[in-house]
């Protein structure tokens, strides 16, 4: 008897636990900047698997983000340029104690698929890839946009990259590569690892970049805060770092 109960009362905490664990099962609106589409797709239903939350994710530049939240846009969790989270912070949009830096990445060139890829390994390499270009895709409205910038001034070669630069989308650039039609692209590392089409031809050397380092936070409004949490932890483990890397990320802040 006093078997059969222990049994009854075993299977009992278990359906208790099962019922909690459904009752508390929720879904978190992230917006997130583009570059981390990639990292998203294989991890998302991971996170989904393991907790039985669902990420509903909204991707853009950091420019198109941040005029969705400055216009009052509802999220729970944000994921995007690092200095956007900190202004959000200020302006009291972001909960300022679930802040956390979760990687960066630097400047790459991108190429059409199965094409020979340009040497961008040193400053001089670089420079001649560049002004040999026929045509320069870049992100008109995102963090890279300003990246590229610097890197054409310490290259010494603003004036005479302007007629070659195609700035628009993200999104547009990279399909307009792999028609082809732009000879090359400059933009964060992990948006060309994750473009179809297109085939990352290196990353520029340590003296031209300015890293963009990407960080999370939780909204003031969040309606699932212990679920959007998680995904935040989820990010810092350790077998997620290694998927951000192979995602051309690198885990941390810039050293």
């Amino acid at each position: 008897m006093r078997t059969k109960f222990l049994a009854a009362a075993t299977v009992g905490t278990i359906i208790l636990l099962l019922h909690g664990y459904t009752a508390k099962a929720a879904e978190v609106k992230v917006m997130a900047g583009g570059p981390l589409t990639a990292v998203f797709k294989e991890l998302g239903p991971q996170f989904e698997s393991d907790t039985g939350h669902k990420i509903v994710a909204k991707f853009g530049g950091t420019a198109a983000v941040k005029r969705e939240i400055d216009a009052g846009e509802s999220f729970d969790l944000v994921i995007t340029n690092a200095s956007a989270v900190d202004d959000w912070i200020k302006q009291g949009k972001i909960v300022a104690a679930t802040r956390m830096t979760i990687a960066y990445a630097g400047l790459g060139v991108g190429v059409r698929a199965g094409t020979p890829k340009p040497d961008v390994s040193s400053i001089d390499a670089s420079r001649r890839t560049l002004l040999s270009a026929t045509s320069v895709g870049h992100g008109a409205e995102s963090a890279s946009a300003t990246s590229f910038k610097n890197l054409l001034e310490r290259l010494g070669i603003t004036e005479q990259m302007k007629p070659k630069l195609r700035p628009m989308g993200l999104g547009g650039t990279y399909k307009s590569v792999a028609a082809g039609e732009i000879e090359i692209v400059v933009a964060v590392v992990p948006g060309i690892v994750a473009a179809p089409g297109v085939d990352l031809a290196g990353s520029f050397p340590p003296e031209l970049q300015t890293y963009i380092s990407f960080a999370a936070g939780l909204s003031t409004g969040v309606k699932a805060p212990e679920a959007a949490q998680s995904f935040i932890k989820f990010l810092a483990s350790p077998a997620v770092v290694a998927v951000i890397k192979a995602k051309g990320m690198e885990s941390g802040t810039p050293k």
